[in-house]
């Protein structure tokens, strides 16, 4: 049944060539019209065509780095879309792509079609005409002129299918490298792609760091601070009632207890949100637990040994899975939640998994927007499924590598 699956993309990728060729020939002519001004007016729509074509090309060859969007200014003149059509390198690729595919990877997939349809002949229609056929009638190498012959051909026949849908998974994958020597995007544009993201991320770490340390200086001014400030006067007061009187020095000494208690609380709460101590010493998956301990959700955590990861992309990874907790806790009304810890010694993997209400979007206002932007400087990404009704599943994946003998408690 694969097989037959892998001969039924064959065939759709020949007709894919035979529309290439048509789409090409379109943009061709109106790359040759342009100087009489026809091809103004339909090298727009043909070049469109012919990039949905190759996007879908570059779909069944994934991966394939995809190459800048063909979208020209809808607004400007016939001639400034044109000419930004053909600026484009990529479109150009397009149509290389169109003028070869028809006689390079339309002839490489036909190759098993015509193994299965000759076989096909042979084992299905030549047991029924062979014997109205005059002495001419032959099967490949094989004159067929009787019974045994005619046998010997449909034995051929069956031969020739079986070959013909054994090829089909080395003929798709040779297509497909085809595809993308043709089709993938310059390694100039993939470095440029590269560049800017880095250039975003490390904006988007800029912003993060400079807000976290805004939350700090505001934890600290409006927190543990404040109260020690309260509790130096508060101390102040009391040593110059000491001689007077006793009873209300001795209330505003155990009040300066309490309020150095609250104070300490605070350092330890602010500690908690810049860096958990847990973290630090025990490693994620121990960090993780802790953190499941102290949801009011029934969280399950399942881990591998994974050992110690970089303090950064630990300390990422723990955040992400805290808002993730959080989001479930305020607005799934989920019960129970699994997460799942894995590293393969190159990736990071960690899901997140409740049975709430579903429903969830990254743009939602539900800070999962946040837990993107700090996973993507990283290069890690976050990948949501939350379809309505439940279940909703929180995927992140973090580039890193595990290297040190320190690893979690089981």
């Amino acid at each position: 049944m694969r097989q037959v699956r892998a001969l039924g993309r064959c065939v759709l990728r020949s007709w894919l060539a035979l529309a290439a060729w048509t789409s090409g020939a379109c943009v061709v002519l109106a790359v040759l019209l342009l100087p009489l001004g026809l091809g103004l007016a339909i090298l727009p729509g043909t070049a469109a065509w012919l990039r949905s074509l190759t996007d879908r090309a570059r779909r069944w060859a994934a991966p394939v780095a995809e190459p800048e969007p063909l979208n020209p200014d809808r607004t400007a003149s016939r001639r400034s879309q044109a000419g930004a059509i053909i600026g484009a390198e990529s479109f150009w690729r397009d149509l290389l792509w169109a003028n070869l595919e028809p006689g390079i990877g339309g002839l490489l997939v036909a190759v098993p079609q015509c193994l299965v349809a000759y076989g096909l002949f042979g084992t299905l229609v030549q047991p029924l005409i062979w014997r109205r056929v005059d002495d001419g009638n032959w099967y490949a190498f094989i004159p067929v002129t009787s019974t045994p012959a005619m046998l010997t051909a449909a034995a051929l026949g069956l031969a020739f299918i079986a070959a013909g849908l054994w090829a089909t998974a080395p003929v798709l994958r040779l297509h497909a490298r085809w595809t993308r020597l043709l089709l993938a995007a310059p390694r100039s544009t993939a470095l440029t792609r590269r560049v800017e993201h880095l250039t975003g991320t490390r904006a988007d770490a800029i912003d993060a760091q400079a807000a976290e340390l805004g939350r700090i200086e505001r934890d600290l001014h409006d927190g543990a601070q404040a109260r020690l400030i309260a509790l130096g006067m508060t101390l102040d007061h009391a040593t110059r009632l000491l001689d007077t009187d006793l009873d209300t020095a001795r209330a505003l000494l155990l009040d300066v207890r309490e309020t150095s208690s609250r104070a300490l609380a605070d350092l330890r709460d602010l500690v908690h949100g810049i860096h958990p101590p847990v973290l630090a010493d025990r490693g994620l998956t121990d960090a993780l637990r802790s953190l499941a301990l102290d949801s009011f959700l029934d969280v399950d955590v399942t881990a591998e040994p994974i050992g110690r990861l970089p303090a950064p992309v630990e300390s990422a990874a723990y955040f992400a899975v805290s808002e993730a907790l959080a989001n479930a806790t305020k607005h799934s009304g989920a019960r129970t939640v699994a997460i799942a810890v894995t590293h393969d010694g190159h990736r990071l993997h960690i899901t997140v998994t409740d049975d709430g209400r579903g429903g969830a979007t990254i743009d939602g206002g539900t800070g999962l927007s946040g837990v993107v932007r700090r996973l993507g400087t990283f290069d890690g990404t976050l990948a949501l499924h939350s379809p309505p009704g439940g279940p909703t599943t929180v995927t992140m994946e973090i580039p890193c590598a595990s290297s040190s003998p320190k690893t979690s408690s089981s």
